[in-house]
């Protein structure tokens, strides 16, 4: 059940509302109307810069898997 054109417009709504969000071509695969993104890195780096612009942390893989309660990586 992807989100398609709401994606980037739900995820700002989350970001404002200090909630975490996930972006990727299993919900969308366009970076804005009508350009297809390249990648999913594509569409994780717009998300970053506007939710760095914001004034919201990013958190680091290592982080993501602390709030999304997932065991650390094996080193």
């Amino acid at each position: 059940a992807g989100m398609g054109r709401f994606e980037l417009p739900l995820a700002m709504a989350a970001i404002i509302d200090g909630g975490h969000v996930r972006v990727g071509f299993e919900d969308n695969v366009y970076l804005s109307k009508g350009v297809l993104a390249k990648s999913n890195g594509e569409l994780v780096e717009k998300v970053v810069r506007l939710a760095k612009e914001m004034g919201r942390e990013i958190a680091n893989p290592a982080e993501a898997r602390e709030i999304l309660g997932l065991k650390p990586l094996s080193k």
